[in-house]
C-alpha cells in the first residue's frame, strides 16, 4: 500500500484542485492521498467527492502554523472534528493574520518589483487565504523570477526585508488543542532547516509530551543526516514516523508519492483520530 499523507490542493497554496489532487494521486499509483491545506479544510468535501472515481482512500487533514520560541512549526492534524470551537477559533485567528500579513508583505514588494495586491489576489482560487506562495506566483507571471522556489530562496525568504511574521499559536499548546479536537498531531519537516530556523529537540520532547503522535522523517527537505537524527529522536520519544511528498502541484518540485508512510502508521493515525479515512 503506497500512502502519501501530506499534500496541498488550491484550497491553500497547492496549484491542483481538490478533485484533482486525488486524481493525480491515482495517476501516481497512489493507494492513499492526505490532503493538509494550510489553516484550513475547505477542500475536504471536493476531495472525498473524488474517492470513488478513483479509487484512492483520502486521509483529511491540515497543516497549521504554531511557533516555538519565535520559530515557525507546521504540525499535520490528522482526522480531526473542524468544527471544535476551540481549534476552530485558533486556526482562524491564524489565517486572518495571514491574510493581513500578505497585504503588509505585496506592499513592500510592490515598491521594489512590479506586483499589486490584484496581480497576487489574480493568482489565489476562491475561498484560499492569500500566501507567500500566490506572491511567488505573481512574481513568476511578472518575468521576476523563474519559480516559485527561487522566490523562497531569495525575495521572500524569511530572512529577507519582504518578510512579515503573523500570528501562530504555540506549538505545545496546539498540539493539545489538536488532541482535543480528536485529532492527531504530526509535526511537518522537523529538520527543513533551508525554510528557516528549525526548533531544538527539547521543544519536540515537549511536543510529545503534549500528545504528539508522529514526526514527518522522509522528506524531501531533509538532508540524510537529519533523516537519521529524526528517526532516532522519534525513537526515543516514542513517536511514529511518517514520510511524505508535501506535494504542491506545479508550484515545486516535489512529485506525490516521492516518500510514502507505512501503513502501519496510518492504522495507527486512524485509530486515534475520531473520524475515518474516507475509502472507496
Amino acid at each position: 500500500m503506497r500512502i502519501d499523507p501530506h499534500a496541498h490542493s488550491t484550497a491553500s497554496d497547492g496549484t491542483d484542485s481538490p478533485a484533482n489532487l486525488v486524481r493525480a494521486a491515482a495517476a501516481a499509483g497512489l493507494d492513499v492521498v492526505g490532503i493538509t491545506d494550510h489553516d484550513t479544510v475547505a477542500g475536504w468535501a471536493e476531495a472525498e467527492a473524488a474517492v470513488a472515481e478513483t479509487g484512492v482512500a483520502l486521509l483529511r487533514g491540515a497543516e497549521l502554523s504554531c511557533q516555538a520560541g519565535g520559530i515557525s512549526v507546521h504540525l499535520l492534524s490528522y482526522l480531526h472534528d473542524p468544527a471544535e470551537p476551540d481549534l476552530a477559533a485558533e486556526v482562524d485567528r491564524s489565517r486572518r493574520s495571514r491574510e493581513e500579513r500578505a497585504r503588509i508583505m505585496v506592499d513592500r514588494l510592490s515598491q521594489d518589483f512590479p506586483i499589486t495586491w490584484a496581480d497576487v489576489r489574480a493568482q489565489v482560487a476562491p475561498g484560499a487565504t492569500v500566501g507567500r506562495p500566490h506572491m511567488a506566483d505573481a512574481l513568476v507571471a511578472a518575468g521576476v523570477a523563474p519559480d516559485r522556489d527561487t522566490c523562497f530562496a531569495t525575495i521572500l525568504s524569511s530572512r529577507g526585508p519582504y518578510y512579515v511574521r503573523y500570528h501562530a499559536p504555540d506549538a505545545v499548546t496546539l498540539v493539545g488543542l489538536v488532541r482535543a479536537a480528536g485529532g492527531v498531531p504530526v509535526m511537518a519537516h522537523p529538520r527543513a532547516a533551508t525554510r528557516g530556523r528549525v526548533v531544538s529537540d527539547a521543544v519536540v520532547a515537549a511536543m510529545a509530551d503534549a500528545g504528539l503522535a508522529a514526526l514527518e522523517v522522509d522528506h524531501r527537505d531533509h538532508s540524510p543526516v537529519a533523516r537519521a537524527e529524526l528517526a532516532a529522536l522519534a525513537d526515543r520519544l516514542g513517536l511514529a514516523r511518517t514520510g511524505a511528498s508535501d506535494y504542491h502541484g506545479t508550484g515545486k518540485l516535489n512529485v506525490l508519492g516521492e516518500h510514502t508512510t507505512d501503513p502501519a502508521v496510518l492504522a495507527l493515525i486512524e485509530s486515534e483520530g475520531s473520524l475515518p479515512v474516507v475509502r472507496p
